[in-house]
């Protein structure tokens, strides 16, 4: 995600540099000390996530947010003054951390930004589509009718709910081609769709009676994925 400091503190803006830089898929992409810097960085960079704070000179975090409500970006409030919760919840934000901010804290709003960052992504791609070459057809396939890709050699296999096609492709080819919000690599040979998990038991996924295994190197990776309880 790419994520957006705003604090008119330059100590609370350290802090939570330091904190973003625990994370390898957040971006910190601009920090601010006002609403005015906020509004440009976020014409300048797309934005995800903002860390912002309540109490700043001129437009307060609460003024800057209700101005983007209608905006795909997910809000994190970051404040000294508990006072404020109801009204920051009001505006449907992530979270509401309060100063001084510690890291497990910090990766509990996170978790939460994470989640609803994946939830408008996935929505966002319910209704796309690939196009894949099957020998000599060109077949439009929706990404979410795929279960998991399998690398056999110099080709791909796809599997959907009731058939398979093999695409002349390497796994790393695809793999940046799939949005990441649905599609993510468990083995050197296996990408799978998330959403379409049944079980994990050990080292293998189950996905509609399909077996995939899951190599230790992609395992921590899965686990922070599918949030286990």
């Amino acid at each position: 995600m790419n994520c957006l400091i705003i604090d008119d503190n330059s100590i609370a803006r350290t802090t939570l540099r330091q904190l973003v830089s625990l994370h390898e898929d957040l971006n910190l992409v601009a920090e601010c000390a006002d609403a005015i810097e906020a509004y440009q960085a976020m014409l300048d960079h797309q934005v995800d996530l903002l860390l912002l704070d309540i109490e700043m000179p001129g437009m307060s975090g609460i003024e800057l947010a209700k101005t983007l409500a209608n905006k795909q970006v997910i809000i994190v409030f970051t404040t000294f003054q508990r006072d404020y919760a109801a009204e920051a919840f009001d505006l449907n934000v992530a979270d509401f951390i309060t100063k001084p901010i510690m890291p497990v804290r910090f990766l509990q709003a996170i978790d939460k930004a994470r989640a609803t960052f994946r939830n408008k992504q996935l929505k966002r791609n319910d209704d796309q589509f690939v196009f894949i070459r099957d020998s000599s057809i060109v077949r439009k396939i929706r990404l979410d009718d795929i279960l998991f890709l399998e690398a056999k050699g110099d080709y791909v296999n796809v599997f959907l709910h009731d058939k398979q096609y093999s695409i002349h492709s390497s796994l790393k080819a695809l793999e940046e081609k799939l949005p990441a919000a649905l599609f993510l690599r468990v083995h050197r040979s296996f990408i799978i769709n998330v959403g379409k998990i049944d079980t994990l038991e050990g080292g293998t996924l189950i996905i509609q009676n399909n077996f995939v295994p899951v190599s230790d190197a992609y395992r921590s990776t899965l686990n922070k994925r599918i949030q286990i309880l």
